[in-house]
């Protein structure tokens, strides 16, 4: 004596979504009264139910109930075949359990999740995007964008070119527009484009003619070749399109060109309106000083004086050949005062010469750099250059001997420079001092914080001699 049970059909076909039933019969062959609960086993028992779930059979009699299976349609339903199983466990005689089995396929569908972010990009030539797609199908799926616009005014790639994502699986795929010609001036433009998103097309779902892969028909085939076959996927796929935008900016603004034609203006003016007039000036302004020297009567000769044409005696010294106190002594430059080590310089013996000096300093903290005339020469300055390459910020102050020339706050300029149509005149052994004070390095062309303040100042003049004294 056993038991026995026998399902309807002995294979079933469903999709997800979709409801597909089929019977169980169960049958008592025992002598006595006996109840039978029935138990889905197997990769489908999420989604399958009996109804009803437990039944009480007289000796020889027999009942049939409804196995009704249910596949939602999401990734966790995946497609292909599995085995269905009911377990008949009796109550009184559980050795008798049996299993009757069928086999269920689970039809595959396809459906994608896609985004674009961001959907809006600004640039001169290209724009980076990113392509989230998600699979939402029962069946693996590789995965192919295919962006496109209107005007063909922009070129596009993926990396990757092509996703394989498995059921429930999400994956992200780069794009970059580009346009085909940069905007110099002018407007900005808007290049709208879409993306769609959808399954790489194999070689047999792309288009034939019914004449075979290679479209020469019968003729085309040689002796011992197969035709193809191929899967057709029922349920067709509803492929994402996805809006984006690049929005191409002008190389120069508008607000630059009129800068550039105000610039350009002031430079015509310049040239024709104020230059003119300077030289007019400074012209004028000579010719009236030597008229006024013209009329200056000549001094009258003092006794014991020297006659015209007769030869001057040496600087700072008199007919006796004493010296006076502090005659024929230069005065001081701006930089040293008065020097009683220094004299005047020797004629024709000056030199064009340039010192730089570099200072570093750290942050919070204050460092000075110099430069020393030589012993015996003469430094007249007429031009000094502050480079503050870095854009630091602090303040730089620059000296001549103990006189201060300038004191400039660093965040006011990267370069500086000053001119002086009468030199500075800097006498042997005193210094050029370039003085900083850091408060906050600055950011070089590499684009990475400086550590510290860097400056460089370059000076430049003629270096002489100095006349010896008598």
């Amino acid at each position: 004596m056993t038991t026995s049970a026998e399902l309807g059909l002995p294979a079933l076909t469903v999709a997800p979504g979709g409801v597909a039933t089929t019977t169980l019969t169960v049958r008592n062959d025992l002598d006595i009264v006996e109840a039978y609960s029935l138990e889905v086993v197997g990769d489908c028992a999420a989604w399958t139910t009996v109804e009803p779930a437990r039944v009480s059979l007289f000796p020889g009699t027999s009942e049939t109930v409804t196995v009704r299976l249910a596949p939602p349609r999401s990734p966790a339903a995946r497609a292909g075949e599995f085995p269905l199983g009911i377990r008949v466990l009796p109550t009184e005689r559980p050795e008798l359990v049996t299993v009757p089995e069928t086999t269920v396929t689970v039809t595959p569908f396809h459906e994608l999740q896609a985004a674009l972010a961001p959907r809006r990009r600004r640039g001169w030539l290209r724009g980076r995007y990113r392509t989230s797609v998600r699979n939402l199908g029962n069946a693996p799926t590789t995965v192919v964008p295919t962006p496109g616009q209107a005007g063909e005014e922009l070129r596009f790639r993926a990396t990757p070119e092509r996703l394989r994502l498995e059921p429930g699986e999400s994956g992200e795929m780069r794009l970059q527009a580009r346009a085909r010609k940069l905007i110099w001036f002018g407007k900005q433009a808007s290049w709208p484009f879409e993306v769609t998103v959808g399954p790489e097309e194999s070689a047999a779902a792309k288009g034939t003619d019914g004449k075979g892969t290679d479209g020469k028909g019968a003729e085309g085939k040689g002796v011992g070749d197969k035709p193809e076959t191929t899967t057709v996927d029922p349920t067709p796929l509803q492929k994402p399109v996805l809006d984006g935008e690049f929005i191409q900016l002008p190389i120069l603004p508008k607000w630059l060109l009129a800068l550039l034609a105000a610039l350009i203006a002031l430079l015509l003016a310049w040239f024709a309106l104020v230059r003119p007039a300077v030289r007019s000036s400074a012209k004028q302004a000579a010719e009236q000083a030597v008229a006024q020297q013209s009329a200056t009567p000549a001094p009258t000769p003092t006794p014991g004086a020297p006659a015209p044409g007769a030869p001057t005696p040496p600087s700072g010294g008199n007919p006796g050949g004493q010296d006076k106190p502090g005659a024929g002594q230069p005065s001081g430059g701006p930089g040293g005062g008065n020097n009683p080590g220094s004299g005047l310089a020797v004629p024709g013996t000056g030199q064009q010469s340039s010192a730089t000096i570099e200072v570093q300093t750290a942050n919070g903290s204050s460092s000075a750099g110099s430069y020393q005339v030589p012993h015996g020469k003469v430094f007249d300055i007429t031009d000094i250059v502050a480079a503050n390459f870095q854009g630091d910020q602090g303040l730089l102050t620059i000296k001549a001997g103990k006189q201060t020339i300038t004191t400039i706050a660093l965040e006011t300029f990267r370069n500086q420079d000053y001119h002086w149509v009468t030199p500075i005149q800097v006498p042997e052994d005193q210094t050029v001092t370039a003085n900083v004070t850091c408060e906050s390095p600055g950011t070089p062309a590499s684009g990475k914080q400086a550590a510290t303040c860097h400056e460089l100042l370059n000076i430049s003049g003629t270096l002489s001699d100095i006349r010896p004294k008598n």
